[in-house]
């Protein structure tokens, strides 16, 4: 662990909150500790649908302020890693006697003019028995709407911003504990562990985004006054299948539900589709969270009324579940929870600042820290200005934001090797990518490759500056490698990795 002890922000979670709290606060001229007790993302924020998206449903439940914002947020994001998100085509096909036409058009509209539009298309009609979008859907769906929004890599934005705070200083503690958070005069001490190891640091200001876990959290903070209020929060439980590419199916579908829910079935990983996801309470553990049977049956049953070609259980190749840890509007459909993020500042005689965050969603991560930062400044009299708006997170500085362009000249550099792996390997690392690469020339140079484009070099660069530690750190989340293995060459490539890591 870091040796330095005295901090102006500690942050207790390695989620997207999280570490876009640290990477902001740390631009800010602060001195950061971000502790998480496993691996960044390794929670909510590598569960997710994989969308940076207003939330053409949030319309529904009259959230004007969290989709504008959202929307505007799809810009800043494409244009601070282009690597990892992208726009994407979303066909919505329409359903006689559930949300009207009318309904869909008027909601469209709103979403193509709440927040300004640069490089993301607006929406459309569409007739589906011409639309190219229309081949893998039955025959009754003949008309739909067409919009866009944007895919990302949740769980390397995750680490992409923690890569941001440490460039700025940020000291960032994997598989650290916190195992006690006790107020000692107008500052935090906290207790940290990781193994056998033990030490204590002391913070100016305390930020608990442990997510799922910030009941727990708040559980170990003690205070000679009154203790922290308990969080108004609220479980849900989200899950997803991943099944082979529905044959045709490119784009990204909504799929409206008699339940008044809607699914998304979304291209993932050039051969799979992901769909999902559920809304389903949960009052478990969240390190144990797993789909069930039901949500399984529900999501395989959804699809089946959509697509053509028949969608079974024994199709599915991976299932992840994730827990959104919503504010509690006291809502008591889980769908409608709002998706908003609330900030809790709670400063005073009986302790230091504490500021306990909510909801969110990784849409809004970027906003969300920005405003955390604000309502810190006032018990922090160096803090800066706010700057993520503008700044390229790494690997993001792709020039013009024109990626095809990047991976041409990339080819041209490097023409030992394909054009496949480069861009397998850029999608991952953007304009990093010839720091992974070093002196290679040629797929020999880089080592062992595990398949799809992993090499032992790249999982020595995640090691070296990703902070991954464990195999799955390498094949599930800093990349999805995992899912393109067969049972046989995964069990060889985790032993693999193991020993690289360790050593």
């Amino acid at each position: 662990m870091s040796g330095s002890n005295s901090f102006d922000v500690v942050v207790i979670g390695g989620g997207i909150n999280g570490c876009g709290i640290a990477a902001d606060a740390a631009g800010r001229g602060l001195s950061v500790l971000l502790a998480e007790q496993a691996d960044l993302a390794s929670g909510t924020s590598s569960a997710s649908s994989k969308l940076v998206h207003g939330g053409l449903r949030y319309l529904e439940h009259y959230e004007f302020r969290l989709v504008r914002e959202a929307l505007a947020e799809r810009e800043v994001l494409l244009a601070k890693a282009p690597h990892i998100i992208w726009p994407l085509r979303f066909v919505l096909p329409h359903v006689e006697g559930l949300r009207p036409r009318w309904m869909i058009r008027a909601g469209l509209f709103l979403y193509d003019n709440l927040a300004r539009r640069a490089r993301i298309p607006g929406s459309s009609g569409i007739d589906l028995t011409r639309d190219r979008s229309g081949r893998p859907l039955k025959d009754e769906l003949g008309r739909g709407f067409a919009y866009w929004d944007c895919w990302v890599d949740d769980a390397r934005l995750v680490v992409l911003n923690a890569r941001a705070a440490a460039a700025r200083g940020a000291v960032i503690e994997t598989r650290t504990r916190v195992a006690a958070v006790e107020a000692d005069g107008n500052e935090w001490s906290v207790r940290l562990e990781r193994g056998n190891e033990v030490r204590s640091v002391r913070a100016r200001t305390l930020v608990n985004a442990s997510g799922p876990w910030v009941d727990r959290t708040t559980g170990l903070i003690t205070s000679t006054g009154a203790e922290p209020a308990k969080p108004h929060v609220r479980l849900v439980k989200g899950s997803h299948i991943v099944i082979p590419r529905i044959a045709g199916a490119d784009d990204a579908y909504l799929m409206q539900s008699a339940d008044g829910r809607v699914v998304f079935a979304l291209p993932y990983e050039e051969r799979f589709t992901i769909i999902g996801t559920t809304d389903v309470p949960y009052t478990g553990d969240p390190a144990r969270v797993a789909i069930d049977a039901e949500e399984e049956r529900y999501l395989l049953e959804l699809a089946g009324r959509f697509f053509r070609t028949p969608i079974t259980a024994d199709q599915i190749v991976w299932r992840y579940s994730g827990i959104r840890p919503l504010y509690d509007d006291a809502s008591s459909d889980p769908s409608a929870v709002t998706r908003d993020y609330k900030l809790e500042l709670a400063a005073g005689d009986s302790h230091p600042p504490l500021l306990t965050v909510l909801g969110g969603k990784v849409t809004t991560y970027r906003r969300l820290a920005e405003e955390a930062l604000d309502r810190l400044a006032p018990h922090l009299p160096h803090c800066g200005p706010a700057w993520t708006a503008t700044a390229p997170l790494p690997g993001g500085d792709v020039p013009r934001g024109d990626f095809d362009a990047f991976i041409a000249s990339l080819q041209g550099e490097r023409p030992g090797l394909d054009a496949t792996f480069l861009r397998r390997l850029a999608r991952r690392h953007g304009s990093d990518t010839a720091a992974v690469l070093g002196d290679a020339n040629t797929k020999s140079d880089l080592g062992r490759d595990f398949g799809y484009s992993l090499t032992e070099r790249e999982v020595l660069y995640l090691r070296d500056h990703e902070w991954a530690r464990a195999a799955d750190d390498v094949l599930w989340r800093r990349t999805k490698v995992g899912l393109h293995l067969d049972a046989a060459n995964l069990e060889a490539a985790t032993v693999a990795i193991e020993q690289l890591l360790q050593g």
